[in-house]
């Protein structure tokens, strides 16, 4: 397992370094952040002690080299908009995130398990023709035309859940719903065809043979055979909930990591957007890692590869 641990920390690094460079640079196109934080009427002078305050006026190389340095002290400097420390707007915005992925993966494995363990009991049945139909469908409608549906029907026309905030149950229902569709689709699919093979299996016959309940052979044997390739899954879909509520976010007007972003990047505020990006990063990195130590705990040919 540690060995697992490593090498995956390892391969972690190169790609880190690209997003980290990568976010830097493209950053800059954006624009210059005086032409929003001067006014229209700003002399040369204005401009130019503007960028030598902010750190702006020094080649793009050595400005690189100024937030590798700061990184490594784990300082991602100063808002432009704020004049707050970057890293502690991000530290805000983040549990946000977390917790709204965190709730919508829940929700999404939890109901799948039931809804693809039910399906692949009896293949072929009514239930398994409609659980693979709308399973298919919610994979694949984009998010952003479920939300848009959402606060159309629900909030605007009905008037039963509120269009944005994050006080109350209600406020959940909308961004955990809207998130919660299309992982929820693949996740059936997913449990639903290995479900159908685990139940097919040598051991699963000698289970029944033995006198084991259908409960227990489906939810004690099966499931448990068939989880390795459904939790594989979850992870990847957890690591793009993280990384691709940014669109959810901004709908509903969440207070998350991918609504700062957003505001970063119109509001050309580069120290808090390079920031938002590196902690998403790190935070996928760890998810991924995460994901492939219970899979190795799941599945001992994993620890052998790992080990070998």
């Amino acid at each position: 397992m540690l060995t697992l641990l490593r090498r995956r920390a390892v391969s972690s690094v190169i790609p880190l370094l690209f997003v980290v460079l990568g976010v830097f640079f493209l950053a800059r196109l954006t624009g210059d952040p005086a032409n929003l934080y001067l006014p229209l009427s700003a002399t040369p002078e204005m401009r130019a002690e503007f960028a030598a305050r902010n750190g702006l006026d020094d080649p793009l190389i050595t400005q690189f080299g100024d937030y590798l340095a700061q990184v490594a002290h784990l300082d991602f400097g100063e808002s432009l908009r704020t004049a707050q420390p970057a890293g502690e707007a991000v530290l805000r915005a983040f549990p946000a995130t977390l917790q709204l992925a965190g709730w919508t993966m829940l929700v999404a494995l939890a109901g799948a398990v039931v809804i693809g363990s039910l399906a692949a009991y009896r293949p072929n049945s009514v239930t398994d023709r409609i659980a693979t139909f709308l399973s298919s469908t919610a994979a694949s409608v984009p998010d952003f035309w479920i939300a848009i549906m959402g606060v159309l029907v629900f909030a605007v026309t009905l008037g039963w859940l509120p269009t944005s905030g994050t006080s109350g149950a209600a406020a959940w229902v909308l961004p955990v719903a809207t998130l919660l569709i299309r992982p929820f689709g693949v996740l059936v699919q997913v449990v639903r065809g290995a479900m159908v093979s685990a139940l097919s299996a040598p051991y699963v016959k000698v289970a029944r043979g033995k006198g084991a309940s259908e409960a227990r052979v489906v939810f004690g044997h099966a499931l448990r055979n068939a989880a390795a390739p459904a939790l594989t899954v979850a992870g990847d879909l957890a690591v793009g909930l993280v990384n691709g509520a940014v669109v959810v976010e901004t709908i509903f007007g969440w207070p998350g990591i991918g609504k700062l972003m957003i505001d970063s990047v119109l509001q050309r505020d580069f120290a808090v957007l390079q920031a938002a990006v590196l902690v998403t990063a790190l935070a996928i990195f760890a998810l991924n890692i995460l994901v492939d130590l219970c899979h190795a705990l799941l599945d001992p040919r994993v620890r052998q590869r790992a080990a070998a």
